[in-house]
């Protein structure tokens, strides 16, 4: 009754950062992913706040998809899902022994990498509905030799219920032997499973580019992740990069100027004077920094967008970025104010400031910028 009225009587406020996500791009891209593998189901991993999309707010739309499981990383994802999200969860990461006195073990299927987790769980005595993770090839983890580790255990399987098996693909975007070399592994423990008399309800092994490169009848689910969100997971020389192409972006982030400054020629701007105004320009900020995700690897490189009255007004990332403020350079005829709206992530792929090509501009990949966006700003379902 408290925590209502707290939401009732809280104020409401807009913020200067907020992060917008299509729901609408989110079905479309279930609806491609289903149409591809249409005989097994899907489980969106949802870990690292749903790839800085919210936790939260993509279990209120895959509420909506009636997607029935989704992936999480650790047990404090586990509560949020608890609270927003309908269907059953598989944590696929380790936690503490102690914590999983806590598990709600009608909504809660648990990876299982080695001994240690296998005991500790055998010891709810039949509660615990368990995946296998074999150890094909990655080598982080799992379940390398699944008899001896079967015959290592006996005295565990009958407090336990099998309901999956599952790994991890280490090169699925590429077409490498490793992905064959990993499925003969794989299905030589499901074949011992079934010597076992044990038939899983969860088959699966392939991640989001796996949907599209890893087809057998035998997986009866795949774990989509960046795919989900709307990012294609190949590259342009992959015969699957045009198809993967029909994916939607779902994220936007926005931010707000806060601040003009007009700076004459060889005045200069923000730490370590990096960047020297040539002629005389304006200059906006905005509060967004490193702390909010926005990388410092794009000073002086990255281009977003001001929308002043509608109209569309590029702007130059200006000198360092800052913590919590980062300058842009919009120049001395553009008309823009304080209250004007900034386009920082872009769902137009072929944006300057989309993901990917920010991504591609700093170095790194889409992954690494989008669970780097933090987790107190703002995320609205559009």
């Amino acid at each position: 009754m408290i925590s209502y009225l707290r939401q009732i009587v809280k104020p409401k406020y807009p913020t200067l950062n907020r992060i917008e996500i299509n729901s609408e791009a989110i079905f479309a891209n279930l609806k491609l992913l289903q149409s591809l593998q249409p005989q097994a189901e899907l489980i969106p991993v949802l870990k690292s706040n749903a790839y800085g999309h919210g936790l939260k707010e993509m279990c209120i739309i895959l509420n909506k998809a009636k997607i029935k499981m989704v992936a999480l990383d650790s047990f404090p994802e586990v509560q949020i899902a608890y609270r927003y999200f309908k269907g059953k969860i598989l944590l696929i990461g380790e936690m503490p022994a102690a914590a999983y006195s806590y598990i709600k073990w009608s909504r809660t299927e648990i990876c299982v990498y080695n001994s240690a987790t296998l005991k500790t769980l055998a010891a709810y005595n039949n509660q615990a509905n368990i995946h296998l993770f074999i150890n094909t090839g990655m080598n982080r983890e799992g379940i390398k030799d699944l008899p001896a580790f079967w015959q290592k255990h006996l005295d565990c399987w009958p407090n336990l219920k099998i309901n999956g098996l599952c790994s991890h693909l280490l090169d699925a975007e590429n077409d490498s032997h490793y992905n064959e070399e990993q499925g003969h592994i794989f299905f030589q423990a499901l074949d011992f499973l079934h010597t076992k008399n044990i038939q899983p309800s969860y088959v699966h092994l392939a991640n989001s580019a796996g949907v599209f490169s890893f087809k057998d009848r035998r997986l009866t689910a795949y774990r989509p992740g960046l795919s989900v969100y709307g990012y294609n997971p190949f590259a342009v020389s992959s015969d699957h990069f045009q198809q993967a192409e029909e994916l939607r972006p779902a994220l936007r982030l926005i931010s707000t100027v806060v601040s003009l400054q007009t700076l004459v020629s060889q005045e200069v701007v923000s730490y370590n004077a990096t960047y020297t105004a040539n002629q005389e320009t304006q200059i906006a900020v905005i509060p967004f920094g490193y702390y909010e995700g926005l990388d410092r690897r794009l000073s002086n490189q990255a281009n977003f967008q001001i929308i002043h009255n509608s109209k569309n007004i590029q702007a130059k990332l200006a000198g360092r970025v800052c913590m919590n403020l980062t300058c842009l350079e919009v120049g001395r005829e553009e008309a823009i104010a304080i209250g004007d709206e900034v386009i920082l992530f872009s769902d137009n792929k072929e944006a300057t400031n989309s993901l990917a090509n920010l991504a591609k501009l700093q170095g790194t990949i889409v992954y690494e910028l989008l669970v780097k966006i933090q987790s107190n700003i703002r995320r609205v379902i559009k």
